[in-house]
C-alpha cells in the first residue's frame, strides 16, 4: 500500500491517465475496431462499455485523489463539486444546445431538410450521467493538476487531446448515425474538435469559479444536447459535417475567450502558473 501511495504522489498525473486509459483499452478490447464497411448494427458492447469508462474516471479520480491528497484532498472535492453560486456562469450552459440548434438550422436551410434536430428525452440522463461522473476525475483531479504543471490554456489543450482520444473506442456508437462506416474517420475528427473546444470552454469556467459542479454541468449540457438534439435522418457523412459545424462554432467561442481573457482563462489575472510550467513538467 505504502508504495502504491508513494507512486500516486510522485506521478499523480500519469497514475490518473494509467488508470482511466486502462479503461478505455479494456473497452476496445471489447468492443473491437470499428467496421469500416458499416456492416451490422451500433453495437451492444458499445452501450455496456461507455458507463464504465465513465464510472472509471470517476473512479480514477477518487483514488487518486484520497492517494494523494488523503481525507482533506477529498473533502475539498467535495467542496468544489457542491460550490453551485456560478452567478452569471450559469449562462455559459446556454451555449451547446444554441450551438447545436443554430448549425442544424443553418444546415437545413442551407443543405437539406434532414439536418432537423430531434427532441429525445433520454439525452438529458446521459448528459447528465456523463457529465457528472466524468468530470469527478478530468476536471476534480486532472485539470488542477495539468494547470498548475503547464499553464491554464496549455494545460486544457492537452487535455482535450487526451479526453477525445480516451472515447476513441465507443466513438462508432455515439450519434443519430451510428455506426458510421466509411465516414467513422471523418466522425472522429470532428467529434474530437467538439471536445477539445469544449474541454477549454470547461477550463474557461472551472478558471474562474473553482466549481467542478460548473463543470459537470456545461459537460452534461454539450453531451446531453448532442443526445437529445441529434438529427436521426442524417447520414453518417452528414452526421461529421454538422458535428464539425458545431466544433467550430465552439472554437468561435474559444477564441473570444482567449482574446477576452488571455492564457490564464481569467481576465485581468495573470496565469500563476506560467512561472512554475517548465520547472515542474520534469515532476509528470
Amino acid at each position: 500500500m505504502s508504495m502504491l501511495v508513494t507512486l500516486a504522489r510522485r506521478w499523480p498525473l500519469l497514475c490518473y491517465f494509467a488508470l482511466v486509459y486502462a479503461a478505455s483499452a479494456l473497452a476496445l478490447l471489447v468492443i473491437g475496431a470499428p467496421r469500416l464497411d458499416g456492416s451490422g448494427g451500433p453495437p451492444f458492447a458499445s452501450q455496456v462499455m461507455f458507463p464504465v469508462m465513465v464510472i472509471a474516471a470517476a473512479f480514477a479520480g477518487l483514488l487518486m485523489t484520497a492517494l494523494t491528497d488523503g481525507k482533506q484532498g477529498l473533502r475539498q472535492l467535495g467542496t468544489r463539486m457542491t460550490r453551485w453560486r456560478l452567478r452569471r456562469w450559469w449562462l455559459i450552459l446556454c451555449i451547446p444546445p444554441a450551438g447545436i440548434l443554430s448549425v442544424q438550422a443553418l444546415l437545413s436551410v442551407t443543405v437539406s431538410s434532414t439536418y432537423a434536430p430531434q427532441f429525445l428525452v433520454f439525452g438529458i440522463a446521459a448528459g447528465l450521467i456523463a457529465g457528472f461522473f466524468e468530470e469527478i476525475g478530468w476536471t476534480g483531479f486532472a485539470y488542477p493538476r495539468m494547470r498548475t504543471r503547464f499553464g491554464a490554456l496549455s494545460g486544457a489543450l492537452a487535455l482535450g487531446v487526451l479526453w477525445a482520444v480516451w472515447h476513441l473506442p465507443v466513438v462508432d456508437a455515439l450519434g443519430a448515425a451510428s455506426p458510421h462506416g466509411a465516414a467513422w474517420p471523418t466522425f472522429f475528427v470532428s467529434f474530437a474538435v467538439v471536445l477539445i473546444a469544449l474541454r477549454l470552454l470547461i477550463a474557461w469556467v472551472y478558471a474562474n469559479t473553482e466549481s467542478v459542479l460548473g463543470a459537470q454541468l456545461l459537460h452534461a449540457s454539450s453531451t446531453g444536447s448532442l443526445v437529445a438534439l441529434g438529427a436521426p435522418a442524417v447520414t453518417p457523412g452528414q452526421e461529421a459535417l454538422w458535428y464539425l459545424a458545431y466544433g467550430l462554432v465552439l472554437w468561435i467561442v474559444v477564441a473570444l475567450v482567449i482574446c477576452r481573457c488571455g492564457t490564464s482563462l481569467r481576465r485581468g489575472h495573470r496565469d500563476p502558473s506560467r512561472q512554475t510550467a517548465v520547472a515542474s513538467a520534469a515532476s509528470l
